[in-house]
């Protein structure tokens, strides 16, 4: 089992920036990939950045340039870093973990933190 925490949410105008953290404690070393999902009102679930174990990202054209996902000092910890935010921006933010254990693939989720940019 992998738990997710994410912190770092909030409100924020237009053009600025926030960070957000999610740390992973329980069975880490199953990890293979962690990311940050989004979802918007009345929208899909969307990937918005991922981190492989190997350290190579990848990122939704919507956020390229503008969005960077890394790790964190402290040990387990994937951050991404949001600037220039955009009003459509404004999403519950998801942590997810990738793991595989004996074989078997899981997929584990934070509880979500909001972001809300105002125009």
């Amino acid at each position: 089992q992998v738990q997710l925490v994410e912190s770092g949410g909030g409100l924020v105008q237009a053009g600025g920036s926030l960070r957000l953290s999610c740390a992973a404690s329980g069975s880490t070393f199953s990890i293979n990939a962690m990311a940050w999902y989004r979802q918007a009102p009345g929208k899909q679930r969307e990937l918005v950045a991922q981190m492989t174990s190997i350290g190579s990202t990848n990122y939704v054209d919507s956020v390229k340039g503008r969005f960077t996902i890394s790790r964190g000092n402290a040990k387990n910890t994937v951050l991404l870093q949001m600037n220039s935010l955009k009003p459509e921006d404004t999403a519950i933010y998801y942590c997810n973990a990738d793991a595989r254990k004996l074989g078997i693939s899981y997929r584990y989720w934070g509880q979500g933190t909001q972001v809300t940019v105002s125009s």
